[in-house]
């Protein structure tokens, strides 16, 4: 299957931060479902999937989260969906963690003859490559880089689809974090919040987007 260029520019000049939607049109479970499947066939490093999706439907977490979410106090109540994208911390991260087993073992199925060379693999990945074992936050962050992937993702599906979409950053990680632990359950020692992003129909016209020249921020070496 393929989609000419014009199809592809389209869609990301249609795309654009939505901050308000219209609360009367709700996404079709079918678009929204393919929304969230372009996030879960997102690639990761390793194929290490070092995220969860929380999709936010009830007004009243959705107001819970409104009163700490300074970046999305018009999309919150507006949106037709809305999700929180959660990165692992560094308790699952960390190269010989029981979840990258999981990951190694039960989903990639990785000979048991392979298992103690992938995990080597990727320990000089995390502590000589990347420098990522200097502390636990370069591991959450490197996690929480990869939710962005799965972020951008759900946008271009939505914006393929005709559906608006707001990635959002506006928010204080503690008290985010606070809440998914009190109504969602999220156990904040193994995932915490990476970024936001609601999903609907735009209502107000779309602003001109500014971008630099392409030939400003593309050197080609042929």
């Amino acid at each position: 299957m393929s989609i000419d260029e014009k199809t592809v520019l389209d869609a990301m000049r249609f795309r654009h931060a939505c901050k308000v939607f219209d609360p009367s049109r709700r996404i079709p479970d079918p678009q929204f479902e393919a929304i969230l499947e372009s996030a879960h066939l997102s690639p990761s490093s390793y194929g290490f999937e070092p995220w969860r999706f929380l999709v936010i439907q009830n007004m009243a977490l959705r107001e819970r989260l409104r009163a700490v979410t300074w970046g999305a106090q018009r999309s919150l109540p507006t949106a037709s969906h809305f999700v929180c994208l959660l990165a692992r911390t560094a308790k699952g991260m960390r190269y010989n963690a029981s979840y990258i087993w999981h990951i190694m073992r039960d989903i990639h199925r990785l000979p048991e003859a392979h298992l103690q060379r992938r995990e080597a693999l990727v320990k000089n990945f995390q502590e000589s490559d990347f420098h990522l074992l200097d502390s636990d936050r370069l591991l959450f962050e490197w996690a929480a880089r990869q939710t962005y992937i799965a972020l951008a993702n759900m946008m271009t599906a939505a914006a393929l689809m005709g559906i608006d979409s707001c990635p959002i950053e506006g928010f204080p990680v503690d008290a985010v974090n606070a809440i998914l632990r009190e109504q969602c359950g999220v156990d904040t020692e193994q995932m915490q919040i990476s970024c936001m992003v609601a999903f609907g129909y735009r209502t107000e016209p779309q602003p001109p987007k500014s971008r630099q020249p392409l030939a400003d921020i593309v050197q080609r070496f042929d």
